[in-house]
């Protein structure tokens, strides 16, 4: 049965009927019981044979695979999601993983031997074959072993005696060994001093010894506080340049003066001939070393700027960086 939601006027789905007159009209529907289940479907038709335990491949890297093959790697059996697979089961995409193999079971026992079959009938005798080819002539053997030697013959006659021979000169003997040392006398009375000898020549100059062990290092002095920086001066017009002279030797380190104001830059005038090459003068004297004041490492990122721009302003300070 269909009802009004409201007894006087149905909104929405109820097409704004009126309900005053007590009527019953169809507006919203109400959703009666459930019916009854209806008959079973016909069986769908057999699915294609799924990849049995013996198509699994054991996985090599060198063969190509297909989305829905298995493969075997590692003790565990995955199966292909993508045709033409990269990387190794286990840790590509392109393998998803099925199962774990479990450990091989033990062997089972033997079976009982079977009964012999009934002897087959005797098969006909084959033709003939052909008469084969004469072989190689086999290589000579190695000589025997030397028989055992046989028993000494009877003794024969005695022969004549011989004719003597010619005397011989004979050679003087080896000159026979040294007799031991008699035993020692007695001391005799000891002889006057005798005069003093000339004195021998100086030997030769032994080796020298070898270097004795390098002293500890001196402690290093205090690095000394940067003077300030003087004030420019005026740059007093450019001459003409002079012929070069000879080095002179480098004297002390002036104290620095006051860098002038640049001036304006002069028309570039024509440039001569280069002349030859004067000889290269003495090298003078290393003048005093200048050094910048130390400045502490950085601790990390927040001042690496601030100790960098504190080493520029140091070496600006010796003049060993151009302001």
């Amino acid at each position: 049965m269909l009802f009004c939601n409201n007894p006087f006027r149905c909104s929405g789905c109820c097409n704004q009927c009126d309900c005053s007159d007590g009527c019953e009209p169809r507006c919203c529907p109400v959703p009666g019981p459930a019916g009854p289940q209806g008959p079973t479907g016909p069986t769908g038709p057999t699915g294609a044979t799924g990849a049995g335990i013996d198509v699994i491949r054991t996985f090599n890297p060198m063969d190509t695979y297909y989305a829905g093959e298995l493969v075997y790697f590692n003790g565990r059996v995955y199966s292909v999601n993508t045709d033409y697979p990269t990387g190794f089961p286990g840790s590509s995409p392109d393998f998803d993983l099925v199962t774990v193999a479990g450990p091989t079971g033990a062997t089972g026992p033997a079976g009982a031997i079977g009964p012999m079959g009934p002897q087959g009938p005797m098969g006909p005798q084959g033709p003939a074959g052909a008469v084969g080819a004469t072989g190689a002539t086999g290589a000579t053997g190695a000589t025997g072993a030397t028989g055992a030697t046989g028993p000494a013959g009877p003794a024969g006659a005695a022969g004549a005696t011989g004719t003597t021979g010619a005397t011989g000169i004979g050679v003087t003997g080896a000159t026979g060994a040294t007799g031991p040392t008699g035993p020692t006398g007695a001391a005799g009375t000891a002889g006057a001093t005798g005069a003093t000898g000339t004195a021998g020549a100086t030997g030769a100059t032994g080796p020298t010894g070898p270097t004795g062990p390098t002293g500890a290092a001196g402690t290093a002095g205090a690095t000394g506080a940067t003077g300030p920086t003087g004030a420019a001066g005026t740059a007093g017009a450019t001459g003409a340049t002079g012929p070069t002279g000879p080095t002179g030797p480098t004297g002390a380190a002036g104290t620095a003066g006051a860098t002038g104001a640049t001036g304006p830059t002069g028309a570039a005038g024509t440039a001569g001939a280069t002349g030859a090459t004067g000889p290269t003068g003495p090298t003078g004297p290393t003048g005093p070393t200048t050094q910048a004041a130390a400045v502490t490492d950085a601790t990390g990122t927040g001042d690496i700027v601030t100790q960098f721009n504190e080493l520029l302003a140091n070496l600006r300070a010796a003049g060993l960086l151009a302001t």
